[in-house]
């Protein structure tokens, strides 16, 4: 067999394969590489140099971004002005709104980056608003597709199609200038969507979901009888209490109220310091009249007027949060005794409550009882600052409950390093639009700003990377190096623009379309840009038309990679959370294929003239 016929068949294969949906697609992917060296297409280094190329490295690159804007509340502030500006209840509206943002973020950091930024404020929406995960993923790709088509940074196409313009002579295109077709595109898929995307989408969600942790807070403060009557009371200067050591604070003069504990201004931890200093909190819990003498006497202000008394504002906040351990059985901790308000062995945690099955409140002991013995399988409400949480926790002798990493990135919005997660994106940004480095390059100083910042830790930051999508990616671009080097792309662009090329410009357009568009769904559309691109010029020059009109009309077909999960690394992205099947892109994507097409071969001759 030639080369070219051992890639046909192995493309052939392949999507078999992925139809079939019986293997995993990263098996598929590999085998796919490994067949290609194997028959002696290409090369070991060939077969694998997927691995190396600066595009998967952008890509994995933007998962630690991505997860760093979560971690930091980022995407869950976004997520929450989503569904305030679109409501609970409209689909329309939510949809609208979501497609519309992605698609102008496309238009400025890329396809890739756009929807590695926000898939996980999607997925928060879609657990959040009890919707199918599936309903809402494809049509973020989609949109962002066709917001590709806005300005000339949104995907590496447009700047490929630019280029060729001058270098054919008849110029580039403006920054904005794709806009031109992008609006129209956007705007029809954005049609087809809201009016078909219900029925030709699946209802169903990804293998493993998040849990909602939107009311985290409010259910732990209800569950452990803490919902009121807990205040934090910032120390004035004015105050007696200022220099005084923890061990001096005694609220005995005072009935109805119990010091829980004494928190540092600085870091909202328990206080480490022998001397109490102004901005402490003392955290206390009691009656709010009596509260407010205590406050008025020992000049304490509430840290804030409107949350005082509201347990979930007071303890779970930007700063500090809450979290639930269960005693295991045989944990080293069974037998010592416990009680509100005890600072734990480390100094960076607080036992707010202890409860036991089967009685209401073995919690709440008073110090001055000798607290509660703890046993195997009593629960502790434990507060301290997210950082205390995160590191203290891991221990074999409590079991945790709920994450206070995922816990954090739903329920804390614009919290702890949100600011800089921020400053970084923007960055990013700035060096994708203008083109100062290389996307890859831009990508790696982000990730590393996101590690360096403090933000995420290196092992945190290897967790963030999708590697399914990462190694799909690097296992599939050799078939693209495959197709070029046999001639096989090439021998099929030359039939196509011979056998259209006698009927007129616009046959001409449809039939770069429909080649574009096939090879697009199996390898990478800059790959297949660069494939149509020079045959496309050529035929134009023959025929002695413009360029510029097939140049634009190949950029749009390029976006149109609808119909298969392995057309773009974005449309992977979103199939494991999506619980999507093979079968499911081409439903939704078909009629989007028709619209790209009405746009490229009959509303792109009215813009650019022929």
């Amino acid at each position: 067999m030639s080369p070219i016929a051992y890639t046909a068949t192995i493309i052939a294969v392949a999507v078999v394969l992925f139809v079939w949906n019986k293997l995993p697609v990263v098996v598929v992917a590999m085998l796919t590489a490994l067949a290609l060296w194997a028959t002696g297409v290409l090369t070991i280094n060939q077969a694998l140099g997927g691995f190396g190329d600066p595009a998967v490295i952008f890509i994995a690159s933007l998962f630690v971004v991505s997860s760093g804007l979560e971690v930091t509340g980022v995407t869950a502030w976004a997520g929450q002005l989503l569904i305030r500006g679109a409501g609970e209840e409209s689909r329309t509206r939510l949809l609208l709104l979501k497609m519309g943002l992605v698609s102008l973020l496309t238009a400025l950091i890329s396809v890739n980056g756009a929807v590695a930024a926000l898939l996980p404020v999607v997925v928060v929406i879609a657990v959040r608003l009890k919707r199918n995960s599936s309903q809402l993923l494809m049509p973020l790709v989609f949109s962002a597709h066709a917001g590709s088509m806005l300005a000339l940074t949104g995907t590496p196409v447009n700047v490929l199609v630019s280029e060729a313009g001058l270098d054919a002579g008849a110029g580039g295109f403006g920054f904005f200038e794709f806009a031109l077709v992008g609006v129209p595109l956007l705007a029809g898929t954005m049609a087809i969507i809201v009016l078909f995307g219900k029925q030709l989408l699946p209802e169903r969600n990804g293998a493993t979901m998040p849990a909602d942790f939107s009311r985290h807070a409010k259910t732990l403060v209800e569950q452990y009888g803490l919902a009121s009557g807990i205040y934090q009371l910032r120390v004035r200067a004015s105050s007696p209490y200022v220099g005084v050591p923890s061990s001096g604070i005694d609220l005995s003069a005072h009935p109805g109220l119990q010091l829980v504990a004494i928190q540092e201004g600085e870091t909202a931890g328990p206080l480490r310091r022998p001397l109490v200093a102004e901005g402490d909190h003392l955290l206390i819990r009691g009656e709010g009249d009596v509260a407010a003498a205590f406050a008025a006497q020992m000049h304490l202000a509430f840290r804030d007027e409107k949350a005082a008394g509201q347990g979930e504002d007071t303890l779970f906040n930007r700063s500090s949060g809450l979290a639930e351990v269960v005693i295991p059985p045989r944990s080293g901790l069974i037998g010592e005794k416990v009680f509100p308000g005890m600072v734990t062995e480390s100094g960076d945690l607080i036992v707010l409550a202890v409860q036991r099955p089967g009685l209401e409140t073995a919690a709440v002991k008073a110090k001055g009882a000798g607290g509660i013995e703890l046993q195997a399988g009593d629960t502790m409400l434990l507060q301290g600052t997210w950082k205390a949480l995160d590191v203290h926790l891991d221990d074999p002798d409590v079991l945790v409950v709920n994450s206070p990493e995922l816990v954090r990135r739903q329920a804390v919005p614009m919290g702890p390093g949100a600011r800089q997660a921020i400053i970084i994106l923007i960055a990013m940004v700035l060096l994708l639009a203008t083109g100062i480095v290389p996307p890859a390059v831009s990508g790696l100083l982000a990730a590393g700003a996101i590690v360096l910042s403090g933000i995420m830790n290196v092992e945190q930051a290897y967790r963030a990377i999708g590697w399914t999508t990462v190694i799909l990616v690097g296992a599939m671009m050799p078939l693209s190096t495959a197709m070029v080097e046999t001639g096989a792309a090439k021998l099929m662009a030359e039939h196509l623009v011979n056998f259209v090329g006698d009927a007129g410009p616009v046959a001409l357009l449809a039939g770069l379309f429909i080649l574009t568009a096939v090879m697009g769904q199996l390898i990478s559309n800059t790959a297949t840009a660069l494939i149509v691109i020079p045959i496309g010029v050529a035929a134009a020059t023959a025929m002695g038309i413009s360029p510029r009109p097939v140049l634009m009309s190949t950029a749009v077909a390029a976006a149109a990679a609808f119909l298969t999960p392995i057309a773009t690394p974005t449309n992977l992205m979103v199939m494991g959370p999506g619980g999507y099947a093979f079968s499911d892109y081409w439903k939704l994507g078909l009629p989007l294929l028709i619209w790209f097409f009405v746009v490229s071969v009959f509303i792109v001759p009215l813009i650019w003239r022929f």
